[in-house]
């Protein structure tokens, strides 16, 4: 990879990392009649925790006068998947009101909640497993005081819901997960808001699955919880490369970003055609042989799990394989920012390919936006101008392993910084946990792993 400036970088960057942002309005009214509501989620997340799965069975709101119901359908969500990036959870018609609280109900054993986290006392790192045992499968969380969720007769209200993994897992004064005989005990703490779809906590920043039909001003995809989606496009949406809505077809495999809208579609200011190929497996690389040949933790796979199931390590040689590129990049520059010799430990990627009689065969590979936990290193932010500039942080998982110690974030004008005022405001931060969300690369220089960061948010 060759070296280019931080004012080149930032600008050819800003496609990948800042997509177009939908809006939706609300509107008040006092009728009685069901009104629309959807639920975001992400993670508070702990680093060393790849994938936290768990299933919501209910989840309600209330008031001092009544209880209606949000989500009714199981969901299995991987809360661990979900560091720094937010998904569409459920959507559903709910009684006009001003609620005060939510309460959250959880499968505690068919299937019981499971841990997978990094374990890195082996060469190289692994996966090691526990199954967890919940204090308690309902959880009543109150919405901020003076911020209750108010469901209005005529609009498009939204519930966020933030799975706090740092205060939920049974963890030692070294921060290292407690697990006895094969199990760690889960406290659910939980964090709801009540958004708009056009807030940035309601928006839909990862939405990855395959396509099922495709119409004239939209198409449909299958989800990642088990439930179809219709994705609307208009002038404004983003399509990665030369491609359109023409360009796809049934079975292909898409990622995409937007705003929810009333009648429970997503309006997408971004689409990304990532593959044709029926079958595809991504996740973070644990570690790197020359090939390359990559040993990966496998948190979402499509058409391989009679033997690369998800949860699993897999390793896959990719020596073969002469496709790669960025997400929502696909021009000149992809070349030079990632390739076969930019593949580092720590990054998330995307492999497509063929799965045929029980063998994948790979042929493309995809850098995939990922959010990094960590704590920032005191004394180490240094402002170019406004937010462009750099910081450091330490983490006691993939990412320091990998840089052998604290990684560098860059930053630019258009990063979004959350519960903290830019560049400025971190220089007196102290040791703030924070989470980065954005791109790993390979810096050829350190040879180490550095993040080019769309979002940095101080952790409560």
């Amino acid at each position: 990879m060759r070296r280019f400036s931080l004012a080149l970088i930032s600008g050819l960057l800003a496609l990948a990392l800042f997509g177009c942002s939908g809006a939706s309005s609300n509107s008040n009214s006092n009728d009685s009649n069901p009104s629309p509501m959807f639920i975001t989620g992400e993670d508070a997340p702990v680093s060393s925790v790849v994938a936290f799965n768990i299933t919501i069975d209910k989840i309600t709101l209330n008031n001092q006068t009544s209880t209606v119901t949000a989500l009714d359908t199981p969901t299995a969500v991987d809360f661990g998947r979900l560091v720094g990036l937010r998904s569409l959870l459920g959507f559903n018609m709910v009684t006009p009101g001003v609620y005060t609280s939510a309460t959250v109900t959880f499968e505690a054993s068919s299937p019981a909640p499971t841990v997978n986290y990094v374990d890195l006392t082996t060469t190289p790192p692994s996966l090691g497993m526990a199954t967890g045992v919940l204090s308690t499968s309902t959880v009543t969380v109150s919405f901020p005081a003076g911020k209750p969720l108010t469901v209005s007769g005529n609009g498009l209200a939204g519930l966020h819901m933030d799975f706090d993994l740092r205060d939920s897992l049974a963890i030692d004064n070294n921060g290292q997960l407690i697990i006895n005989n094969g199990q760690i005990n889960i406290t659910p703490k939980l964090d709801v808001m009540a958004v708009s779809a056009s807030d940035e906590l309601g928006q839909i920043t990862y939405f990855l699955g395959n396509v099922v039909s495709v119409g004239s001003d939209s198409f449909v995809m299958q989800g990642p919880y088990g439930f179809q989606e219709v994705i609307d496009v208009n002038s404004n949406t983003q399509f990665n490369g030369s491609n359109s809505l023409s360009s796809l077809t049934p079975n292909d495999i898409v990622c995409i970003e937007g705003t929810v809208q009333a009648d429970g579609s997503i309006l997408a200011s971004s689409v990304e055609l990532i593959t044709t190929d029926k079958a595809f497996i991504s996740g973070r690389i644990l570690a790197i042989s020359s090939g390359p040949v990559v040993t990966m933790f496998v948190g979402e796979e499509l058409g391989t799990s009679a033997t690369i199931p998800v949860d699993s390590v897999y390793t896959v040689d990719l020596s073969q394989v002469s496709h790669y590129d960025i997400c929502f990049i696909d021009n000149w520059f992809t070349n030079e920012l990632f390739g076969p010799n930019s593949l580092v430990v720590g990054q998330r990627i995307f492999v497509g390919g063929t799965y045929q009689s029980n063998v994948f065969t790979p042929d493309m590979v995809s850098l995939r936006r990922q959010g990094v936990v960590g704590s920032l290193v005191q004394g180490s932010v240094n402002i170019t101008s406004g937010n462009i500039g750099s910081f450091a942080m330490q983490n006691d998982a993939l990412m320091s392993y990998s840089a052998g110690g604290p990684f560098t974030v860059y930053t630019v004008n258009q990063t979004q910084f959350v519960n903290i005022d830019g560049l400025s405001g971190l220089q007196a931060a102290g040791a703030a946990n924070l989470v980065a969300r954005g791109l790993v690369f390979y810096d050829p220089t350190t040879q180490k792993p550095v993040v080019w960061s769309h979002v940095v948010r101080v952790l409560p």
